[in-house]
């Protein structure tokens, strides 16, 4: 008898370890054989193809008398065409409110009122799409971004974050045996809960993402304590599962903090995160008066975004697919923001190498 269930134990353990395979994998040589600089990403993620809607329809010809003089209360893009004009509100009304239609945003009785809170809100993001496009190609580079790349037809993105409700120690929300609480945000890691909010509230706080060391003792240069790598690490565990990648990926295996020799993806990243950060500080944290009670979080503060918010598990959002060609207007700085130039990451590497 013993032995029977022994038997038919051990046929099964194939199929019960093979439950704890997630996914296959598929792995592609990121640098010199042997430097383990190899990048492991989900098969099914590697060989899906992204449909994205096609424009609303054909791009009108330039031409014509602007949005401005057409209609009442054009506070951003008034200064293109009123055909251009429609062709773009077509296209939003599909990435964010396929359901609704316009009456999302606008009073049907009065289309220029904004007594409706979700116009204002667009309204500035329409302003954050020009500025990313605008200024921050180091990260979207010509690919751009869309109000498709984050809402996918949602009214409001459905990866997204807020504070925790008790500020003081959200940080270290303690469990049994003293471990944190596995977030998503962190990728389901026993990591510090609101790490990633210590890197993206604003973009001052970003400055110091790394604390490796450079020496072997502490000294004034080196005062970052063992705990504070946890925020840090936590970043990472977020980033890698945001974009379907492992380390290798941005990191050279031989210093993972030299960037002299780092893949040219690492140096996206540093400007990806400080977009994120410039987001958040920018256009959305602003715009917390605006935004109803069931719009926020916990803590009083409005959905945020992070790196998922895009990328959504891979390392190109929606596989690279460009739609913000077909969209001019998206591509233009705001009429009143003028353009700030980015600092390079090597100089930031330069500050950090202390830290």
């Amino acid at each position: 008898m013993n032995t029977t269930l022994k038997l038919v134990a051990l046929s099964a353990l194939p199929f019960v370890l093979t439950a704890c395979e997630l996914q296959p994998k598929v792995s592609d040589q990121n640098g010199f054989r042997g430097t383990g600089m190899n990048h492991v990403s989900l098969q099914s993620v590697a060989e899906t193809e992204y449909d994205v809607p096609a424009p609303p329809y054909e791009l009108p010809p330039p031409g014509g008398p602007s949005a401005g003089e057409v209609y009442d209360n054009v506070q951003v893009l008034g200064d293109i065409s009123a055909d251009e004009f429609n062709y773009l509100m077509a296209a939003i009304t599909e990435w964010v409110s396929p359901d609704e239609g316009c009456n999302y945003c606008h009073n049907p009785a009065d289309m220029a009122s904004d007594e409706v809170y979700t116009k204002v809100v667009a309204r500035r993001m329409i302003e954050m799409n020009q500025t990313l496009n605008a200024n921050f190609k180091s990260h979207v580079a010509d690919t751009g971004v869309t109000c498709w790349t984050c809402h996918r037809g949602n009214n409001v993105p459905e990866n997204i974050w807020t504070l925790p409700e008790d500020l003081n120690h959200g940080s270290v929300k303690i469990t049994k045996r003293g471990q944190n609480s596995p977030v998503p945000e962190t990728a389901y890691s026993s990591l510090p809960v609101n790490a990633v909010a210590s890197y993206f509230l604003n973009e001052d706080t970003v400055q110091n993402v790394r604390v490796a060391s450079t020496g072997l003792y502490p000294s004034n240069a080196n005062t970052r304590s063992t705990m504070e790598t946890e925020n840090t690490y936590a970043l990472m565990m977020h980033m890698s599962d945001s974009l379907g990648v492992n380390c290798t990926f941005c990191h050279n295996t031989q210093s993972f903090g030299a960037w002299n020799i780092s893949p040219a993806q690492r140096g996206v990243a540093w400007h990806g995160t400080r977009m994120v950060a410039h987001v958040n500080q920018e256009y959305i944290t602003p715009l917390t008066p605006v935004f109803p009670a069931n719009r926020l979080g916990a803590a009083g503060d409005p959905y945020k975004v992070n790196c998922t918010t895009c990328h959504q598990g891979v390392n190109k959002p929606m596989g690279g697919a460009q739609m913000a060609k077909d969209y001019p207007a998206l591509l233009a700085a705001p009429a009143a923001m003028a353009a700030e130039p980015e600092a390079e990451p090597a100089a930031e590497a330069e500050a950090e190498e202390t830290t």
